[in-house]
């Protein structure tokens, strides 16, 4: 029998090393959290934690809120979780969380909650109770799943999955190593010579675009959109100058629409004008994927077209902020979209289950189309979040991981030094001193984080 027994949040401010401008915000900073929970096990107790940022005008992007009063929603989400999380039983981890998603979906609904946020308080939660069950059994997170200690039962929530030998849908190792696809917010510098003088950082570390590919060997990049076509248009063709000179031949990238087009004739026009332009009709033949070009609001409606439809070429195009509630991504899949976005903040058994039946679809229906997931994050970052988010990732497959905490914020020097040392000394193939994510040939290597209970033995 799984229960919890108390849990507890605290919070650290931080700044960031440069503005991060993602969809309708800029962020210079925000508060990380950390929630700590006490799981009873069979009657035997652990303790576990898990972490995240408090993003504004990502859960839910309404322009007209204070973003002060968007945290507090976020804080208020993990609250309600933690009241239900108390409430919430079962005979395995599996069946405890399920509880826990139920208690919190239907608060959500009776409060107008959006999926989405509701359930970033839920995944704190459950992040939290996985960590103190790997502890409990001093097993890798890997492990543990294709072993099925958790108790994954999919009678319970997935009809698509019954009968099917879902584990067998997953690697028998996890990933030892993976490209770290990094992203181009929207007000990077792209050049050195672009950086002013009372702009230029003395961390040491690379600050624009240019600076990031010849120090960290990238390959892979993920480039945002801000929803004016011109602007859009004008800065894919500078960064598709820095990229196509200072980059490997094999460089990929995928596309982030933010959410910007309100009608799939919008994102039609705008493919159109991307794969007419001489300039930009080449660079896009690196083109992975594009995730989440519709709104939220308008993505999965019922009277929408096909969205393979509405690109000029073949491309995979998945969900990101869609993918709120239980059933959206097989609304998604039934109108033509390949796939999802993997984010802890959205639940790890949620991705568990994404990822099953998007790798499920692929066996069944190989032909039809290229269904993928993605790893994709905002700006995460250790001692726990980073490394708890890479430990499900390698697990899940996903070899092209969208990482940039390392980018926007200064490594672990928010954290007591203690801790630092701690994190280096647990994990010297993903940190290197002073306290900095070491990314090598544009790779990370996950080697600790798979050999840890889930990510990390570490507990701030």
């Amino acid at each position: 029998m799984i229960s919890l027994t108390s849990a507890s949040l605290d919070s650290l401010d931080l700044r960031t090393r440069m503005p991060f401008r993602y969809g309708i915000v800029t962020l210079t900073e925000l508060p990380h959290v950390f929630v700590k929970v006490q799981l009873e096990i069979n009657g035997t107790r652990s303790e576990g934690v898990a972490a995240d940022h408090l993003p504004p005008k990502w859960f839910t992007k309404d322009p007209e809120r204070d973003p002060r009063d968007e945290i507090e929603d976020m804080r208020n989400v993990i609250t309600q979780a933690s009241a239900f999380a108390d409430q919430a039983e079962g005979d395995t981890l599996f069946a405890w969380w399920w509880d826990l998603f139920q208690r919190q979906d239907a608060w959500a609904k009776e409060t107008r909650t959006p999926a989405l946020l509701a359930h970033f308080g839920t995944s704190l939660l459950e992040r939290a109770a996985i960590d103190a069950f790997c502890r409990r059994m001093q097993t890798p997170f890997h492990q543990l799943l294709r072993e099925n200690a958790f108790g994954v039962e999919w009678s319970l929530n997935e009809a698509q999955l019954q009968g099917v030998d879902w584990v067998s849908l997953l690697s028998e190792q996890p990933l030892s190593k993976a490209s770290l696809r990094h992203t181009v917010g929207m007000v990077d510098k792209l050049r050195e010579a672009g950086i002013q003088p009372d702009e230029r950082l003395k961390d040491g570390l690379p600050q624009s675009l240019e600076a990031c590919i010849q120090t960290y060997g990238l390959r892979e990049f993920k480039l945002k959109l801000s929803g004016d076509a011109d602007a859009d248009l004008a800065r894919l063709k500078d960064i598709a100058s820095v990229i196509t000179v200072e980059a490997p031949r094999d460089f990929r990238f995928s596309l982030d629409a933010n959410e910007q087009f309100q009608a799939p004739a919008e994102l039609r026009a705008f493919g159109d004008r991307v794969m007419q332009d001489p300039e930009l009709a080449p660079f896009f033949d690196h083109l992975a994927f594009i995730e989440q070009p519709l709104s939220r609001k308008v993505a999965l409606l019922p009277d929408q077209p096909d969205i393979r439809s509405c690109w000029p070429v073949s491309v995979s195009l998945i969900i990101d902020e869609s993918d709120g509630g239980w059933d959206d991504l097989p609304t998604a899949l039934e109108k033509g979209y390949s796939g999802v976005s993997h984010k802890n903040c959205k639940g790890v058994f949620k991705g568990l289950r994404n990822a099953c039946l998007v790798r499920h679809r692929q066996q069944t229906d190989p032909t039809e189309r290229p269904w993928l997931t993605s790893a994709e994050d905002l700006a995460n970052i250790g001692p726990v979040a980073l490394l708890q988010d890479l430990a499900v990732q390698a697990s899940l497959g996903n070899a092209s991981i969208e990482r940039n905490g390392h980018h926007y914020f200064d490594g672990l020097r928010a954290f007591p030094e203690e801790l630092q040392s701690q994190v280096l000394t647990a994990h010297p193939d993903v940190y290197r001193a002073p306290c900095h994510l070491r990314v090598t040939n544009g790779s990370l290597c996950l080697q600790s984080v798979n050999q840890a209970p889930f990510g990390t033995p570490v507990m701030p």
